[in-house]
């Protein structure tokens, strides 16, 4: 332990070890502390040394192991106490990560602290998932949006925006209001014929893909029996995934790809 703590507010990916950026890798190494969250793999929690303590942090739909004023202060008080802290966060710590309110408690008290982007779910599965986010002619820009709201509200999204037939829409963590997203976006004019994908675990040995259309991804993903974290993509370049499938780890069966 130095005599100075600091965090270290650093994004994991989104869940394969070899994509850690090397920096990632080495403040892992060498760090006091690791406060990490639900959706950092245990691949990964597997690089953090024996002899570094680990804080799981971990929030849940409905079940927190620590709220975020908790976590806030936690990383404080270590930082405080002379700890260098890893705060472990799935994908980039700067998207929907809630990494920008913790740098902020951090300014506030005064706290040294870095950030270390990581590779974020809407990359990264994507990639794994042969579905590239542009395509010269399919997309020419891409939307990131969360799919989730606390306490079951609906989804306040500008949906006029995001149905966009010459753009690509990931959207994090949206499971839960795939029905509304799909009926929000045809609402807004999107064709149900625009292919989309769910893709769960994406980048991890037990990636599951499921290639359909935006009319048909609410029934596709329930009768697949997906589960979070999944993402989805819905835009033209989708189409181009039975071509660019190249993970041969993903568990792709063909009756989840069927449905589309």
């Amino acid at each position: 332990m130095s005599g100075r703590g600091k965090v270290y507010l650093v994004g994991a990916g989104p869940g394969d070890p070899e994509l850690l950026t090397v920096k990632a890798q080495r403040l892992l190494r060498d760090c006091d502390v690791v406060v990490y969250d639900r959706l950092v793999s245990a691949a990964i929690l597997d690089q953090v040394p024996p002899g570094v303590t680990r804080i799981n942090a971990g929030k849940a739909p409905g079940r927190h192991t620590m709220t975020q004023g908790q976590i806030s202060a936690l990383l404080v008080r270590l930082a405080r106490a002379g700890y260098q802290v890893v705060r472990l966060k799935g994908g980039d710590p700067f998207v929907f990560g809630r990494g920008s309110e913790e740098a902020r408690e951090l300014a506030r008290h005064r706290v040294a602290f870095e950030v270390v982007p990581g590779i974020t779910a809407a990359a990264g599965a994507s990639a794994y998932a042969g579905i590239p986010l542009t395509h010269r002619g399919l997309a020419h820009g891409v939307r990131l949006v969360t799919g989730h709201r606390q306490d079951g509200a609906p989804l306040d999204l500008d949906w006029s925006c995001l149905a966009d037939p010459a753009a690509t829409l990931v959207i994090y963590m949206g499971l839960g209001h795939v029905e509304e997203i799909v009926r929000q976006l045809v609402a807004h004019g999107l064709s149900p014929r625009t292919p989309a994908a769910a893709i769960q675990d994406g980048t991890l040995p037990g990636q599951r893909r499921c290639l359909t259309t935006l009319g048909e991804l609410a029934g596709t993903v329930r009768a697949a029996g997906l589960r979070p974290p999944v993402t989805l993509v819905i835009g033209r370049v989708v189409s181009l995934a039975p071509e660019l499938d190249w993970f041969t780890g993903a568990a792709d069966a063909s009756a989840e790809e069927s449905h589309g």
